[in-house]
């Protein structure tokens, strides 16, 4: 049986084309950050989650810049965080001595954030900035700060609630639906006989 994308959702919170208008407002408030530099930035996508949004904010970022990614994993195939994000896929772009924007799907805990900030740091970034599709400051454990007057962009402020969609998975399910819509519950509490 072939169930639809969409399976599963119990309500839509943004629109495809919601979400394009604000991707290309965050678009250009970071065009007109990143052009003042002196030099082109590193644009860092957090793999899995992020590419999509990555792909359509960087498409309307009309200043040079270098784009990577990197893979940090925290969640596995569940809903909660395990608190101890790795970085498990590293850049290729050196950012020793440039600035920095990490591009992420959703901050909620922080905790991944924090890693990143901390790993670029450890790299040598002169500045680091944080650009989130979704934040979701209910959740918020840990303080972060971005460094050397790096700033802090966000797409939408998120409700306490599982999200998928627009990159954003549940069990790497998800992704390709072009909104962002809550997932209902028994979607991910169901238990299996093992």
């Amino acid at each position: 049986m072939v169930r639809a994308a969409n399976a599963g959702i119990d309500r839509v919170l943004w629109t495809e084309a919601e979400i394009a208008t604000r991707v290309a407002e965050v678009a250009s408030e970071l065009a007109a950050d990143i052009s003042r530099l002196a030099e082109p930035a590193v644009v860092v996508g957090v793999a899995t989650g992020a590419f999509l949004f990555l792909a359509d904010l960087v498409r309307r970022v009309d200043a040079p810049l270098t784009v990577d990614l990197v893979r940090v994993e925290s969640y596995g195939d569940g809903t909660e965080s395990s608190g101890r994000p790795r970085v498990t896929a590293d850049l290729k772009v050196d950012v020793a001595g440039k600035h920095v924007v990490v591009v992420e799907d959703i901050v909620d805990t922080g905790n991944t954030v924090s890693c990143l900030i901390a790993h670029l740091q450890k790299k040598g970034a002169l500045s680091i900035s944080v650009c989130t599709f979704l934040d979701k400051p209910a959740r918020r454990t840990v303080d972060f700060q971005q460094v050397g007057g790096g700033k802090f962009y966000r797409g939408f402020e998120c409700p306490d609630s599982f999200v998928v969609g627009y990159g954003m998975d549940y069990a790497e399910l998800y992704r390709n639906l072009p909104y962002v819509g809550v997932l209902k519950p028994e979607m991910y509490s169901k238990k299996t006989d093992n």
